[in-house]
């Protein structure tokens, strides 16, 4: 039976943890993930869970020793932020060329430097080409049910991938709201047991994990993995499906707020869509035509679903919390732009870069942009097309 609780976002992943009870944890703590790893331990110590926590001396070695565990056949888990994850760089992409179904805890903090410890999202994004899965929360209730259908996606057979779950640090890691435990009983059933096909310690198989490909094979591989992250999008769709007959919590690639009549719309991702959806009802009350579509895939990215969910709208702002630096946007801004050519969608379009290192999105800045959207649409846009929201010496 469903229970009503109060949990940061970190009790709520790691009370997932605890229900899905992966075989394998190595971790080494990082702001602000450190909780993840020591709640796991505290249940392990408290014989409540049958994990095996590996205690590491770096990300680097806490990703290799989840590629180890999953190679031999182990469900395997770990947890990372910021710099952790970047430690973690060389390793990704063999866990992800290896077909390797790790499910990685992502608690997004800004890289350095300069040195900060808040939300942002250049940690995850900075990782978006390693070939892993990503899926991003708004809030807590989205952190616990993204990790729950997490093995689910990664385990099946037409995807086998990595998949990280993000979440933003301190927003919601550390956050407390109310949200919705499923039974623990459900959750297992759900899940599911993990069976590999092929893994190391399988004495009827002979096999290798992560030889040298000579190049008469290796692009076939790459091919073949890039295959997998397309058939990811059904397979994300099928599992939110079924998940959602059970909690009564849909799910989708993303989410549109009050869209199907929008003229103006923004584009976002995690916790600061809480901010954005305020906006959204107040401005609806004047009679203001004005929606939200909430990334929750950014890999596979569903470019062509959003250009498609967005094409009524007369102009669209994509908001990045995080700086690419390639002088031209963040990059959410610049693959959804893609898309929307691919796909024709001749919106006006500005990309807005905002709360970098943990700055503030307020309810009046998203007001100003959907004003600035309104004024593109009318006279074109005027201003850079990339901007940022909410520097000390503007005022938006």
């Amino acid at each position: 039976m469903a229970e009503l609780e109060r949990m940061s976002g970190n009790e709520a992943v790691a009370h997932a943890i605890k229900q899905v009870e992966p075989d394998v944890m190595p971790a080494f703590p990082i702001t602000p993930s450190t909780e993840l790893p020591q709640f796991v331990s505290n249940f392990i110590a408290n014989g409540e869970i049958n994990t095996e926590f590996i205690p590491v001396e770096s990300e680097h070695s806490s990703m290799s020793a989840a590629i180890g565990a999953s190679a031999a056949g182990a469900r395997a888990l770990t947890a990372t932020s910021s710099c952790g994850l970047a430690l973690m760089w060389e390793v990704l992409y063999v866990a992800a060329s290896n077909r390797l179904p790790i499910c990685m805890a992502v608690v997004n903090r800004a890289l350095s430097g300069p040195l900060n410890i808040n939300s942002e999202h250049s940690d995850s994004m900075g990782a978006r080409d390693s070939g892993w899965l990503q899926i991003y929360a708004e809030n807590n209730q989205e952190a616990y049910d993204n990790f729950i259908q997490a093995y689910r996606i990664a385990e099946h057979k037409d995807v086998m991938l990595p998949i990280m779950i993000c979440q933003d640090g301190f927003i919601t890691s550390h956050a407390v709201e109310n949200i919705t435990l499923e039974d623990t009983g459900l959750v297992k059933k759900f899940v599911g047991e993990y069976h590999p096909e092929h893994y190391l310690l399988n004495p009827e198989e002979v096999m290798a994990v992560g030889p040298y490909a000579v190049s008469n094979y290796c692009m076939e591989a790459k091919k073949a993995q890039a295959e997998a992250m397309i058939r990811a999008k059904q397979v994300i769709l099928d599992v939110a499906k079924e998940f959602g007959e059970l909690t009564g919590r849909k799910y989708g690639l993303f989410e549109e707020y009050k869209l199907r009549d929008a003229e103006y719309a923004i584009v976002a991702i995690g916790s600061a869509c809480g901010t954005i959806k305020d906006t959204v009802d107040r401005l609806r009350k004047q009679g203001k035509k004005v929606g939200l579509l909430k990334v929750r895939v950014f890999r596979p990215f569903p470019g062509k679903e959003m250009a498609k969910a967005l094409k009524k709208c007369k102009a669209v702002a994509i908001l990045d919390r995080c700086e690419s630096y390639s002088a031209n946007g963040g990059p959410l801004g610049s693959e959804l732009e893609a898309a929307f050519y691919r796909n024709k969608n001749v919106s006006e379009v500005i990309n807005y870069v905002y709360g970098l290192s943990g700055r503030d999105l307020t309810v009046e800045q998203v007001e100003n942009v959907y004003g600035e959207l309104a004024e593109a649409a009318e006279h074109g846009t005027k201003n850079e097309k990339y901007r940022y929201i909410g520097l000390r010496d503007k005022e938006v």
